[in-house]
């Protein structure tokens, strides 16, 4: 699974259109964490874990191309 970055976090977030408190709310942690991640890269495994997972839960994946970065998964029309 792709790593997180501050860089991905804020292309997944403008994606979806969410503040950082839209995304510290769907993740369950505080607006502080995303804030200080965004800003200096620094959080837990356990903290990237729940942004991921908040991302994954409205079909955005974060990758690691050539670049770091995010993207929408787009479901098939029936």
């Amino acid at each position: 699974m792709a790593e997180l970055t501050p860089e991905a976090n804020r292309a997944a977030r403008a994606i979806l259109k969410w503040s950082v408190r839209d995304l510290a709310e769907k993740a369950g942690i505080a607006f502080s964490t995303v804030h200080r991640f965004e800003s200096t890269g620094s959080a837990t495994a356990s903290t990237k874990e729940k942004i991921k997972a908040a991302f994954a839960e409205h079909d955005v994946e974060i990758t690691n191309g050539d670049y770091t970065g995010a993207r929408l998964l787009l479901k098939p029309r029936d």
